[in-house]
């Protein structure tokens, strides 16, 4: 890899640690009774805490630090003084911006004890984004990352949402290329050494299909049905690929154990 590279590289390993350890701090704190204000606000802390700063805060005028996605909310939720009851699932996603580089993450958490169908929609969601991450290297299709997941999705009998993709990311919060959760594999940009982008998967219980509320941010499935997102920011390296995100105390997946 080139110098350039390896700053960009060394630079969102940086942020992408940051991301990573302000979910496992607050893996700590979701059970039932608490509020995705109280969740944003240990989230803010936290990156700050850490000498970076929450890049979703007044991204394109987002309110608040992170984004809190319950149980039929496919992505870009608003915190506020939604109380999160037992049984509910919870999508949180933060992006720490550290030296001018961005790290971008999110998880699953389970409020609670958690049905079977959401416990097999969350599982299905994990393993189709670390397949996907599985295949990467020099020389591969975007479609081929796309086909991967969707393929794996919905042979479980799940749906990838569609209005919603992965992206590059750098000195940018978002940069090209558009990663898509579906399509055919062989096509699309090559990947080359040095790229990062995210690899976000959006995975519905139901129908794919998703719709956008007054607020402007917050997706949610048109059916109500459940939906899931794990998301990784992620490295071409000369022999594979980097994940910048995983959790150094080992809590990528739940229910976690703190």
């Amino acid at each position: 890899m080139t110098d350039k590279m390896l700053e960009a590289f060394n630079g969102t390993r940086e942020a992408g640690s940051i991301a990573s350890a302000t979910l496992d701090e607050i893996s700590k704190i979701i059970k039932p009774g608490i509020t995705t204000n109280e969740i944003d606000k240990i989230c803010f802390e936290f990156i700050n805490d850490n000498g970076a700063y929450s890049a979703p805060l007044f991204y394109r005028g987002f309110p608040k630090s992170c984004c809190t996605s319950p149980n039929h909310t496919v992505c870009h939720g608003i915190p506020k003084n939604k109380i999160l009851k037992e049984g509910d699932i919870l999508n949180v996603d933060v992006t720490a911006l550290k030296n001018g580089w961005h790290g971008d993450t999110s998880r699953m958490f389970f409020v609670g004890e958690v049905s079977t169908k959401a416990k097999k929609l969350v599982n299905a969601t994990y393993e189709a984004l670390i397949k996907s991450i599985k295949i990467l290297k020099d020389g591969i299709y975007i479609g081929d990352i796309g086909s991967a997941i969707q393929k794996y999705v919905e042979s479980e009998g799940f749906s990838v949402v569609r209005d919603f993709c992965g992206h590059g990311t750098g000195k940018n919060f978002h940069e090209p290329p558009n990663i898509l959760h579906f399509g055919e594999a062989k096509t699309g940009e090559k990947i080359k050494t040095g790229m990062i982008f995210t690899i976000e998967p959006m995975i519905n219980e139901g129908s794919w299909e998703t719709k956008t509320l007054n607020d402007g941010w917050t997706a949610v499935t048109r059916d109500k049905k459940l939906s899931a997102q794990f998301e990784h920011t992620v490295g071409i390296t000369d022999n594979g690929y980097e994940i910048f995100t995983s959790s150094k105390k080992g809590l990528d997946f739940p229910p976690y154990k703190t």
